[in-house]
């Protein structure tokens, strides 16, 4: 029984790894649409799934560290990300944030 925990645990460490380094290609080429992308929304875009990709990054390092302390890490990233992209969608739509009346 003890064998096959630890191949079970070897096969996790190991699929994590690997996770780990897709998902770090993944931001690299995100990164280069980011920064090199025909239009705006392009590069909008391609920031959101960066920020995905670290959620992902950070439930991988919690799964490879066996502690549950990333979760609210996964969470924060997460809630951070969709007010940056709400924010950033309305920047790209009307060119402003916040509209101020002036009346």
């Amino acid at each position: 029984m003890d064998e096959i925990l630890d191949v079970t645990q070897m096969l996790i460490q190991l699929s994590a790894i690997v996770s780990i380094i897709a998902v770090a290609i993944s931001i690299i080429l995100l990164l280069y649409r980011a920064t090199i992308g025909p239009t705006n929304p392009d590069r909008a875009v391609a920031l959101d799934i960066i920020g995905i990709n670290l959620m992902a990054l950070a439930g991988l390092i919690a799964i490879l560290l066996v502690t549950t302390k990333f979760n609210d890490v996964v969470l924060l990233i997460g809630i951070l990300l969709f007010i940056g992209t709400v924010g950033l969608a309305k920047f790209l739509e009307k060119g402003v944030i916040i509209e101020r009346d002036l009346d």
